[in-house]
């Protein structure tokens, strides 16, 4: 059994391109469409597994105010039948039959345990319904689908109801995060945005009348061509309009100009006023949703707002000053009789902490590791210095921006080492021997030092357990998890573990760096498997990590094809994004362990990875650069003999 949850949609910007976008087929001289969405908090939770039949059962009510449970047999006419009808299931229906025809997939039984999501409102519940089927199949009978796949599915599921969904209100696959949707004719475009400030959002169900497919018939009559004046200002409005305003949002939503992003909704909603509702006066003309925009005491709580979805009087959203004055006004508009959601879009906290585990012993590079500790281990750099490990570790961070970092220890004796390296200062004698530069360098090593946090491991029980001993270090925030024995050697103009921050600043989860191995070395690394999100293949949805898997098990389950349609296998570079799930994830498995008596298990970290990525994914980035591992004698040879070259080769191509 997998629990699901799919968001509600809501669209800031841009309503109406994805359709108008989808005419670039025929016409080219229109503009591509472009909209900035967001999942919802509010949404719909299920339980799903398999089954022979096709099953979606209710906790909750369906409109009609009675509980709902529907079944049907895994037959593709019968699913397009119900599907065609207005039953309260024809979304499910619809999907499931295009699963069934393409996929070949047996049934499913879906447990909807809560809907938070009110329907009929503009926030894509009928969309939600069908991503959550996609999903479904998708994840039980490892279809190895993407997000943009399920995206697909569900709307195309959706198109065989009587519903005419546009593109857009399938964003809700891509969960609780805003993003920038481009629609050029069949083209799809998908790229998250983050933002500097929060913004307090709230939308409500203006409780009137529209209807939407009248709207989307009226407006689709000007398209692909226009024909008069009228038509052409629509072109205009969901065209270089748009667009201008969508430059503007973005803008302002990455520099934390919340004031000048409410005075842009204002202003888009009068574009829409004066351009786009003459098109179907009757259903924009819209005075419920003019009262509310109008009202003195909204205005004060708010620096602007505008209509939701196909528009009309259906729902209206708002962007309030502060938290404050977003509860104030959702209980205002309750007040008034209409239902009201808050939502708010916090920044994705940047990466500032960093954790390496340093207290394993060394054992495949004994006798060495009796008289100096791996990390110590000399290194010789392409400017011509000689560095320990953990120095070259230290300056990737600082060089990352990192501001403190934590080193899990054996025991506390071994701190001594590190503060006399790192802390205290090289005597005049020394320091007089060395030349200009290299006293400077002096000064960056003790500079390091200050950013130095020690915690210990004074219990040896596995790699999870280390991790798990800079809990509070880490706190609430996302933390950067580095190999103690792994260096990188970036083939960018950014460190690897930049640029592991900065896809963690865009997808706000679980992320772990990756980089493909040979199929014979598999049993050496924990490995991902899952499907490419992006064309560049950098980008992995992550559907399995298994620790050290057997080559055989590799090859039948774990491969991920390329471009070329060839199996890679991609383990992990050592560097990860940890969330505070993880260390929460950390604790019940060693609190597991203790409750049974076994105070010897090992707690192992691909585990807990593993098991977060359940229940709130995990992404794999493929970062540029390569990895030397000193985890034995072959390696840390390969390690001296690779790292001081001044050009590296990064698949094939010197860098």
């Amino acid at each position: 059994m997998i629990k699901l949850f799919v968001p509600g949609r809501l669209c800031l910007f841009g309503e109406h391109t994805d359709w108008a976008g989808h005419y670039r087929t025929m016409n080219a001289d229109i503009e591509p469409g472009a909209a900035i969405v967001t999942g919802i908090e509010q949404g719909i939770y299920a339980e799903v597994e398999k089954s022979s039949m096709f099953e979606v059962k209710c906790s909750f009510l369906n409109e009609s105010g009675e509980n709902a449970d529907f079944s049907c047999r895994m037959d593709e006419q019968e699913l397009k039948r119900v599907a065609r009808s207005k039953n309260f299931f024809c979304y499910c229906a619809g999907v499931a039959s295009y699963m069934l025809e393409w996929y070949k997939v047996g049934g499913v039984s879906i447990n909807i345990t809560d809907m938070t999501l009110p329907m009929k409102s503009g926030l894509s519940s009928s969309a939600a319904i069908c991503v959550l089927v996609a999903r479904a199949f998708n994840l039980l009978y490892n279809l190895n689908l993407n997000t943009m796949g399920e995206m697909n599915i569900a709307y195309v599921g959706e198109l065989r109801t009587s519903s005419r969904c546009g593109r857009l209100d399938q964003a809700c696959a891509f969960g609780v995060k805003p993003s920038l949707m481009k629609f050029d004719g069949d083209e799809i475009e998908v790229q998250t945005l983050n933002v500097k400030k929060p913004l307090y959002w709230v939308f409500a169900d203006l409780c009137g009348k529209k209807n939407t497919i009248k709207i989307l018939a009226d407006l689709n009559k000007a398209y692909p061509f226009a024909s008069n004046e009228r038509e052409q200002k629509l072109h205009d409005a969901l065209g270089r309009h748009n667009q201008d305003i969508i430059n503007r949002a973005i803008k302002f939503m990455a520099e934390g100009e919340i004031e000048r992003l409410g005075m842009l909704m204002t202003e888009t909603e009068k574009v829409f006023d004066e351009q786009v509702a003459p098109l179907c006066p009757e259903e924009l003309r819209a005075p419920k949703l003019k009262a509310v925009l109008a009202d003195e005491h909204i205005k004060a709580l708010t620096y602007g707002g505008k209509g939701v979805g196909s528009h009309g009087d259906g729902s209206v959203q708002f962007l309030a000053k502060d938290a404050d004055c977003q509860q104030q006004l959702v209980d205002y508009l309750k007040a008034e009789g209409m239902p009201a959601y808050s939502l708010t879009i916090n920044p994705v906290h940047t990466v500032r902490k960093a954790i390496i585990p340093v207290a394993g012993f060394g054992t495949r590079l004994y006798p060495a590791t009796r008289c100096q500790k791996k990390d110590f281990f000399p290194i010789p750099c392409p400017d011509g210095m000689v560095r320990p490990v953990i120095l070259i570790l230290l300056e990737e961070l600082v060089q990352s921006g990192i501001e403190e970092i934590c080193l899990v220890l054996g025991s506390e004796e071994e701190r001594q080492l590190y503060t006399d390296f790192f802390e205290r200062p090289l005597t005049q004698e020394h320091l007089s021997k060395l030349n200009a530069e290299c006293q400077e360098y002096e000064n960056r090593i003790l500079d390091i030092g200050k950013r130095l946090r020690y915690v210990y491991q004074t219990e040896k029980r596995g790699f999870g357990h280390a991790v798990y001993q800079a809990a509070h270090f880490a706190g609430n925030e996302p933390v950067l998890l580095m190999l103690g024995d792994t260096l990188s050697r970036s083939t960018s103009n950014k460190p690897c573990a930049l640029q592991l921050i900065e896809a963690y600043e865009r997808y706000n989860r679980l992320i772990l760096g990756l980089y493909p191995v040979p199929v014979s070395t598999v049993s050496h690394f924990g490995i991902m498997s899952g499907v490419w999100e992006d064309k560049d293949e950098r980008i992995m949805h992550v559907h399995a990590f298994v620790e050290k898997p057997k080559a055989s098990y590799a090859e039948e389950f774990l491969g991920v094809k390329n471009k070329q349609g060839d199996k890679e296998y991609c383990s992990v570079f050592g560097q990860y994004i940890l969330t505070p799930e993880v260390f929460a994830q950390l604790e019940a498995d060693i609190a597991a362990a203790d409750a049974e008596g076994d105070m010897t298990k090992e707690i192992g970290l691909t585990e807990a990875l593993e098991a977060v990525r359940k229940r709130s994914g995990m992404i794999g980035f493929r970062l540029k650069g390569l990895r030397y591992d000193m985890g034995n004698q072959g390696a840390l040879i390969n390690t001296i003999t690779e790292f001081s070259q001044k050009t590296i080769e990064d698949n094939g191509k010197k860098a």
